[in-house]
């Protein structure tokens, strides 16, 4: 394996102290109502809002109720443009809109399309399917008023990093069930698809930066409290057929304990006959392109995405 930057090692350091398996109850409570503010030092280490980008705060409609959503549209479009919806990480425990800005306002600088970014309910106080439900519904609901988002509805994408790569992936199979909306492509960064924890990467990177696998473990168990981590809205992984499905990019992390859950997701997409681009980004660790400063991959790996996303819109 490809040796880490010093700088990511450090970060990774830094980091270990919020690590989720060793929240209490209290702790995890403040970290979900914490927000990282925009100014030079976080932009510097998290990335700013790309120029050229105009952000709108609104809400569509979630499984239960109305949810919070950001939409980044790029100054200058012509034309209605196509429509990327974002699922943010975060183990489906943490994460929130502003966590997202660099990565959204980026593609939507790039592909010049409009995107909008949900910001679903989390565990534990919201349970599987609560986060899976509330994406889907959210997605029929912005589709279905593109106009009023002032993006083309009937050319759409779906994103998502890490547990949000997963609720992207469940997004395209609910579409697929319940006869859609339609959708042009699905972008999964180093996603989650495999809630049994058995991928091989686990115990090879157990101790990595970023994430470790008993941080794997404790955002399972929140997210799932103890139901079945087989069911496909849970991991899209163990679907019964996964053809039909959108053309997708998968990208993974060499150090990351779920990095080969992309790789088989790659494979089991390929398999069914979906067309199929999976990239693994040497040396670098899960969420990598939550850092865009500090790990050189990541305007790669951003530049992959939206070349990825642009072909499937041209298309």
């Amino acid at each position: 394996m490809a040796r880490m930057d010093l700088r990511v090692r450090v970060l990774g350091r830094l980091l270990r102290p919020a690590s989720i398996a060793s929240m209490d109850d209290e702790r995890l409570r403040k970290a979900q109502s914490r927000s990282v503010p925009h100014n030079p030092v976080t932009d510097l280490l998290l990335g700013g809002v790309a120029r050229g980008v105009r952000l709108t705060d609104g809400t569509a409609r979630g499984e239960t109720g109305d949810v919070p959503v950001r939409t980044y549209r790029p100054e200058g479009a012509t034309g209605p443009p196509p429509l990327v919806v974002n699922f943010h990480g975060g183990g489906w425990t943490l994460g929130n809109l502003d966590s997202a800005d660099w990565l959204c306002s980026s593609v939507a600088a790039t592909v010049g399309a409009v995107v909008v970014s949900v910001d679903y309910r989390l565990a534990p106080g919201h349970r599987w399917p609560a986060a899976a439900e509330d994406c889907y519904a959210a997605t029929v609901d912005v589709v279905a008023r593109a106009e009023e988002f002032g993006a083309d509805g009937s050319r759409v994408a779906v994103m998502g990093d890490s547990a949000g790569g997963n609720l992207a992936a469940v997004v395209c199979l609910l579409a697929r069930e319940r006869s859609g909306p339609r959708i042009a492509h699905q972008g999964l960064v180093y996603p989650s698809v495999d809630l049994t924890m058995s991928s091989p990467s686990i115990d090879e990177n157990a101790a990595a930066p970023i994430l470790t696998k008993a941080d794997c473990l404790a955002f399972r168990d929140h997210y799932l409290g103890g139901q079945d981590p087989h069911h496909p809205h849970a991991s899209p992984l163990f679907a019964a057929d996964h053809s039909g499905l959108p053309p997708a990019l998968v990208q993974v992390a060499e150090h990351d304990p779920i990095r080969d859950d992309g790789v088989r997701y790659a494979g089991v997409l390929r398999d069914a006959g979906v067309p199929v681009r999976s990239t693994e980004y040497v040396g670098m660790p899960h969420g990598f392109l939550a850092f865009p400063r500090l790990c050189r991959s990541a305007p790669q790996a951003l530049a992959e995405l939206c070349a990825e996303q642009s072909a499937a819109f041209a298309s």
